[in-house]
């Protein structure tokens, strides 16, 4: 540059020195703020790492925001059997154990939707194709599923239907109470049937419970005879295999071509299965991975109904850690106890006072052990076996065992 040259203002320019990247320190060095002696291009990059490493951890925070709120958002809130559980709040059961959890699980056999008129074709009506009251114990030490057959023979409430009249109160079979009143019917037949509160409910439908399966990768089960059951779309060689979707949900659903075709067994099955699929999530990390979970619970979330207590992302997600918390040989499933109505065998009654006693135990908290239905127990509900041993034994099974064991 001309030493001559001055700028408009009079002002000679100030003399060539550092770089952009390279003005003078205040310690002596160079730098803008970085240790002495680290060169111009190593700072430049270092600024931009710390842009570039800031601008990912902002995408990531946003992509599960929208996972958040994309799965929040498929969750369908039951407003209207709150509602009416609310007219009824005077006659529900009080809580005992109010550290415990206890939701009620039902299986809609609804034909509506996408991919469920496949299973047949009704009027419009749905009945509870599967019902299981889940207990989990206070401290997560435990969790007990007992399944409540749909033939059971109980005393039914009056009970409001959609279209705002009402039943009457009758003696009848229990999935009628889901045909009649929906949810809300069902939760107060269970809950004046057993005397425990019931805390939260879900409704799944066929469509939820084969895009879970799947979303696991299939389901591991042992069959010791080959399955051919139009009915439930489903056929099947003999021997280990893994199910999807489809095809799980043809193998809880059977009866006609499995074992003496029983609703007895089906839901043993149904524990089986469910064991099964609760080892499988656990075995294989899906409830320590998100890309795992994610699938799972987007399946979940789009085919589920719940009360507005447990209808967010979060309630889901803390209850899926409850259940991963819990040791699989302490998830057990059983039956109530049951046998066949002495006035039409098609139909089931309870069995006393083994039933009340499962009930009692449950509604306190107390803990129930159970056994494999081929060995003897020794609790009231297996007549002329040995002394009652301090914890009530039924039949029953755990996770642990699988469908396999």
């Amino acid at each position: 540059m001309d030493p001559d040259v001055t700028d408009s203002a009079g002002t000679p320019p100030a003399p060539d020195g550092p770089g952009e990247d390279e003005t003078p320190s205040t310690d002596g060095g160079t730098g803008t703020g970085t240790p002495e002696g680290v060169p111009g291009r190593t700072r430049h990059w270092l600024r931009w790492t710390a842009l570039g490493v800031s601008v990912v951890i902002l995408a990531a925070a946003g992509v599960g925001w929208w996972f958040y709120r994309k799965l929040d958002g498929n969750i369908t809130t039951d407003t209207t059997a709150a509602d009416e559980l609310r007219r009824y709040e005077s006659e529900r059961p009080t809580a005992v154990a109010t550290a415990a959890q206890n939701i009620l699980l039902i299986g809609s056999d609804t034909r509506a939707g996408a991919g469920n008129g496949k299973y047949g074709q009704d009027e419009g009506t749905q009945r509870s194709d599967t019902t299981i009251l889940l207990h989990i114990a206070a401290g997560r030490s435990g969790v007990t599923a007992v399944s409540i057959p749909r033939d059971l023979m109980t005393e039914l409430p009056s009970c409001r239907r959609s279209d705002g009249t009402r039943t009457r109160e009758q003696f009848a079979q229990f999935n009628w109470a889901y045909e009649f009143g929906g949810t809300a019917c069902t939760i107060r037949t269970v809950e004046r049937m057993t005397k425990i509160r019931i805390d939260h409910h879900m409704v799944i439908d066929f469509r939820g419970f084969k895009k879970m399966v799947d979303a696991v990768d299939g389901v591991r089960i042992c069959l010791k005879e080959p399955i051919d059951d139009a009915d439930a779309h489903l056929k099947l060689p003999a021997g280990p295999q893994t199910l999807d979707g489809e095809q799980a949900l043809g193998f809880v659903r059977a009866r006609k071509s499995l074992g003496n075709g029983s609703d007895t067994e089906r839901m043993d099955r149904q524990q089986q299965f469910l064991g099964a699929l609760v080892n499988k999530m656990q075995s294989n990390g899906v409830l320590l991975n998100p890309a795992r979970l994610y699938p799972v619970l987007d399946a979940a979330t789009k085919s589920i109904t719940t009360d507005p207590g447990l209808d967010s992302l979060r309630d889901l997600y803390d209850l899926a850690r409850t259940m991963r918390s819990v040791p699989t040989e302490k998830v057990q499933f059983l039956t109530v106890p049951r046998r066949s109505y002495r006035y039409d065998p098609n139909r089931d009654e309870l069995v006393q006072p083994a039933a009340s006693q499962l009930f009692d135990q449950l509604r306190r908290d107390e803990p129930v052990a159970v056994t494999p239905p081929s060995e003897k127990t020794t609790a009231p509900s297996s007549a002329g076996t040995a002394t009652p041993s301090p914890t009530p034994t039924f039949s029953g099974r755990n996770a642990a065992e699988g469908v396999c064991s």
